[in-house]
């Protein structure tokens, strides 16, 4: 079998050794990413690529009626939603879990970190078979096991049911955030009108945490503190979107154009799925890995990006703990308390505008077009900032003379700090061969950076990481804030976050320099 370095080089049309620091790299065409795969082996066994019949191809999505465009949106961005509101909805369910189980509170959450490591790890297999099997049918089987496990979740009988259940849901049905950004470039020309398309999908693994524990408070308080209805609420959500995701249409381009090959009578090459499939597996799962331990860039800003994502999870257990110790809330008090994230997230995404439309457009202008990747990390200077004082005040500001509402509004610079260090906009730079397997909620640093040949596996390692740290904080921070007290405990977070401010501004100065001394094909600007 070869090995995944060697995969890696076949993937990416690169048969000779990377280049060295000092050689020139500008003229060097990056092959297709990862989930390019299938193009690839199209255009291998036919030696042309197939394509669209001109321009105007009514087949192509991209020429589809606006309503039709936004209907396939919409779906995905939805589906997106629904899966990360089901990690924190859980969250307001813990301790009647905990009771009715009979377990400590250390075991009955792990049914919100299994479900995230679910979510780490579904995309990895997801992405490449969509590229296999198209991505209608990857949104409908993965929506079906979501919304089956929550299911079995939901009526569980003992805790490890609950467990696996809610592992396996995350797992399953993590698919619209493995291939909807490939349904988003296959129907949109993000340079032109999908800026706001993109926004969906760039506030969904956001906004979803937020508002879950909220949502989950509120259903279980009205059906007697029953805890089995904050799984049921992710069925009354998700099947809705389940039957209107049947009538979903294909989006990818190499399966509507083999699908109209068979229904022509046009010869058209089929490849080897179960080859493709076994060698997409293999670098999807393998490239990110290596990228993660080798690649300094990858390494450090996905374990920055994690931690500030993490914190949000950690949230989860030092919301409920800090409010009802020191103010005497409620679990809907508590998660109207979340919704001080909200209005931090939409500064971000102003923030992201207005360095898009400034600082960015003039160094784009300076370079011809061509900026170096590191003018997309601004909005994350600015959150690098913001971090540490919103984990600060929240800190110190949870006394029972202060009012409620200060604690509260320590979300507003925190979650403007999170997403401004997370998410580039509007994502207009992603490689159109960028075409599934990735979600648009990443620095658009990293796709500057890599490009089209490793973009894909540089998201996916910081995609990994970042879900991995999120399953992880909840299980140790209620005894940090036992063992240490509240002010010191949430301040040690913000000590963290202040020893990993200089991340992006490394980045910022030195990221040309670690560029060229990459195994991988970079930007040479």
């Amino acid at each position: 079998m070869p090995s995944t370095t060697d995969l890696e080089r076949q993937d990416a049309h690169d048969p000779a050794p990377s280049p060295s620091p000092s050689t020139p790299v500008e003229e060097k065409q990056p092959g297709p990413s990862i989930p390019s795969i299938v193009s690839a082996e199209f255009s291998a066994e036919r030696g042309d690529p197939l394509d669209w019949n001109g321009p105007g191809d009514t087949s192509n999505p991209r020429n589809w009626r606006l309503a039709q465009r936004v209907f396939h949106t919409a779906l995905p961005a939805l589906q997106c939603f629904m899966i990360t509101i089901a990690t924190s909805v859980y969250t307001p369910a813990i301790p009647f879990a905990q009771v009715r189980f009979g377990v400590s509170r250390e075991v009955a959450v792990l049914g919100l970190s299994l479900y995230t490591v679910g979510l780490a790890l579904g995309p990895l297999i997801a992405a490449p078979i969509s590229e296999v099997f198209g991505r209608r049918a990857v949104y409908l089987v993965t929506l079906a096991l979501l919304l089956a496990f929550t299911a079995g979740a939901g009526g569980a009988q003992n805790i490890e049911t609950l467990l696996i259940c809610r592992f396996f849901a995350g797992a399953g049905g993590s698919a619209a955030i493995a291939v909807g950004a490939g349904t988003l470039a296959d129907l949109w020309d993000t340079n032109k009108s999908g800026g706001m398309a993109s926004l969906f999908f760039i506030l969904a693994p956001f906004l979803g945490p937020a508002l879950g524990p909220l949502t989950g408070a509120y259903v279980i308080a009205e059906y007697d503190d029953n805890w089995r209805f904050s799984q049921w609420v992710i069925l009354m959500i998700g099947a809705p979107i389940l039957f209107a995701s049947l009538f979903l249409k294909e989006t990818s381009k190499a399966q509507i154009l083999l699908a109209r090959g068979k229904k022509t009578g046009t010869a058209v090459p089929v490849p080897n799925a179960a080859a493709v499939l076994r060698r997409s597996l293999i670098v999807a799962l393998g490239r990110p890995l290596r990228m993660m331990f080798t690649e300094p860039l990858v390494g450090y800003l996905s374990l920055y990006t994690g931690f500030a994502f993490a914190m949000m999870f950690s949230y989860f257990g030092s919301f409920p703990y800090v409010f009802r110790k020191v103010y005497g809330f409620n679990s809907k008090h508590i998660g109207l308390a979340f919704l001080g994230l909200l209005p931090g997230f939409f500064l971000a995404v102003a923030t992201f505008a207005v360095f898009d439309k400034t600082l960015f457009a003039r160094a784009r202008e300076a370079a011809g077009g061509k900026p170096a990747p590191e003018h997309r990390l601004y909005a994350a200077l600015v959150g690098s900032f913001l971090l540490p004082i919103g984990l600060f005040w929240f800190a110190w500001a949870a006394r029972e003379e202060v009012h409620w509402i200060v604690p509260v509004l320590s979300g507003v610079p925190f979650g403007w700090a999170s997403l401004a260090i997370f998410v580039g906009f509007p994502s207009s730079l992603l490689p159109r061969t960028y075409s599934s397997g990735i979600q648009l909620s990443v620095t658009t640093y990293l796709v500057d950076v890599y490009q089209a040949a490793s973009s894909a596996s540089a998201i996916a390692a910081n995609g990994i990481l970042r879900y991995i740290l999120g399953a992880a904080f909840p299980l140790f921070t209620i005894q940090m804030y036992q063992g240490l007290g509240i002010p010191w405990a949430g301040s040690t977070f913000a000590f963290v976050s202040l020893l990993m401010l200089p991340a992006p501004w490394v980045a910022f100065k030195y990221g040309k320099l670690l560029r060229a001394r990459s195994s991988y094909h970079t930007n040479a600007a």
